[in-house]
């Protein structure tokens, strides 16, 4: 049995491999506070993260946290989001941008090397020339 201290309340609890490091208690609280979050962004679609966090009492690192996890996302074409965790550009979700996925992607699979099929030797033959093996 895992018992680990929860973040949020710093109480003790049963730890059941879930990801996240709070109580049951504390994330039903948080899923509760993901739902307002995610209506408020669906009925506000151009509100800043700051915002958000502050019409709806959740703080800007939870918020950007489910951005990250891509729980939430920013309307297309907004000028609100987040920056890429590998070259700062500006995202709408997730950690990387389009480019830095891309090549993150081309660098894992250069690395796996795929077998490469190779032909057995054939002995080469000289002058065409049949030969005996002595007894």
């Amino acid at each position: 049995m895992d018992v680990r201290t929860c973040r949020n309340c710093g109480k003790l609890y049963n730890y059941l491999g879930r990801v996240t490091p709070y109580c049951p208690v504390c994330m039903k609280e948080i899923e509760k506070k993901f739902e307002v979050c995610k209506q408020y962004i669906k009925d506000n679609p151009g509100a800043n993260i700051q915002k958000v966090a502050d019409d709806t009492e959740v703080s800007v690192k939870m918020i950007k946290q489910w951005v990250r996890e891509e729980r939430l996302t920013f309307a297309e074409g907004s000028a609100v989001g987040i920056e890429c965790e590998a070259c700062g550009a500006n995202i709408l979700t997730g950690r990387f941008c389009n480019n830095c996925k891309q090549s993150l992607s081309n660098g894992l699979n250069n690395t796996i090397k795929k077998p490469v099929k190779e032909e057995p030797a054939r002995p080469k033959r000289e002058g065409g020339k049949m030969r005996f093996l002595d007894d």
